[in-house]
């Protein structure tokens, strides 16, 4: 059976807000998704009745907070299927976990002369710290260009696979465009010259299932806030033999196993990774999030999407001064467009004080406007939550933008 969605509209308190008299109009879900009912008590639950640090503690609440914590480390691995528990790293996000990689397994793999891919499309938190890694280690980085639909030349991709390539990092799910990367033909190429592979799934796992043995990557990272979680919170996959081969990335509490002050010894997976008190209460968040997405069905949210997704692009396409940014035939949460010569910003205010929020500027995707040499875009991102009425409500919005701005 298909989602009734306006029961599922009922679990999140945000989405029965008003905004200048009207119902919110909520399309920015590729910055956050909103929170269910499921996932606010779980917080809540956790500071009232069992606040207690984890791990090590012999007393009653410390052992609860432990056990709610791990328990969330083993659906986590469920949910991605992951091969062994201790593979599922817990961090404060996507980028952290980008940067946990290009740190540790910077100092353990990539020397001089050596190189890391990324590509064009890439969110800045996918760029930055393999650049801060490269200048680091006397390597380069070398880019997967875009096409002018917003795909990937895969073709281009394979002339840079070469033996200097230690890794490559490219996005699941572009943020800006909506593009799904063919991330299997990017892993199998990839792997036949054994070069490991890390996605940035920041958005592809509220919106694709994903299963890590069957994709084979090396290494997944993705954000707990963007799949009905809190903030705060994010999660790293990697492959055990690459994770007892990286030096840890931080020091203090709970990545030690012995310390003196001459020589400490490191902790095992997953702690070796995981220095100092976690974000425990957003780990817990995180395990109602996933418990959330089993009971609704992930097939019937990616089904939900999908449909959503074609209606709005029909709907949008009939405004004339649009354009589209971004034409990729694979796609998932985002449309990125412009209105006629009207900047981002401009288009935004408007939309907002009809209550429909979106995001404008750049994403935190800078080449990818430098590519198609524009300012920025508006983006108009969703949620199985989201409803055919509100892709009306966004038409009828950027209608009256355009009225009002001539």
């Amino acid at each position: 059976m298909p989602l009734n969605i306006e029961d599922v509209r009922k679990q999140f308190p945000i989405l029965q807000t008003q905004l200048y008299g009207r119902p919110l109009v909520y399309l920015d879900n590729a910055a956050t998704t909103q929170k269910p009912v499921g996932v606010l008590n779980a917080m809540d639950e956790y500071y009232r009745n069992y606040n207690s640090n984890v791990h090590r503690g012999v007393h009653s609440l410390s052992q609860k907070a432990t056990d709610a914590f791990e328990l969330v480390r083993k659906k986590v691995q469920e949910f991605i299927n992951a091969k062994h528990e201790h593979e599922v790293i817990f961090t404060r996000g996507t980028t952290e976990s980008i940067n946990l990689v290009a740190s540790s397994f910077g100092k353990r793999f990539v020397n001089k002369g050596d190189s890391v891919i990324i590509s064009a499309m890439e969110h800045h938190s996918n760029i930055v710290p393999w650049q801060l890694m490269a200048e680091e280690r006397g390597a380069k980085l070398k880019v997967i260009p875009i096409t002018n639909s917003g795909e990937l030349d895969l073709s281009e991709f394979e002339n840079l696979l070469d033996e200097t390539v230690k890794l490559v990092s490219v996005t699941y799910v572009s943020n800006t465009l909506g593009t799904v990367n063919p991330v299997e033909k990017i892993i199998a190429a990839a792997h036949k010259q054994n070069i490991p592979v890390l996605l940035d799934s920041a958005q592809a796992v509220a919106h694709l299932e994903i299963d890590v043995q069957k994709l084979d990557a090396d290494f997944i990272a993705f954000s707990s806030h963007k799949m009905f979680g809190p903030t705060g919170m994010g999660i790293l996959y990697g492959k055990e033999k690459l994770l007892n081969e990286m030096p840890p990335y931080q020091g203090g509490g709970e990545m030690i196993k012995t310390v003196s002050l001459e020589k400490t010894t490191y902790n095992v997976l997953p702690f070796k990774f995981e220095a100092g008190t976690p974000s425990i209460a957003e780990v817990i968040g995180l395990g109602a999030a996933v418990d959330f997405i089993n009971e609704t069905g992930k097939q019937k949210i990616i089904q939900a999407e999908k449909n959503l997704i074609k209606y709005a692009l029909e709907k949008l396409s009939e405004i004339d001064e649009l354009t589209f940014i971004g034409t990729a035939k694979e796609r998932a949460g985002s449309i990125s467009f412009l209105v006629s010569t009207h900047h981002p910003f401009d288009i935004g205010e408007l939309l907002d004080k009809q209550s429909v929020a979106v995001r404008t500027g750049n994403h935190c995707t800078e080449p990818i406007m430098s590519f198609f040499n524009i300012p920025g875009t508006v983006r108009a991102s969703f949620s199985f939550y989201n409803t055919y009425e509100e892709v009306d409500k966004l038409s009828d919005a950027l209608n009256k933008a355009i009225r009002i701005l001539g």
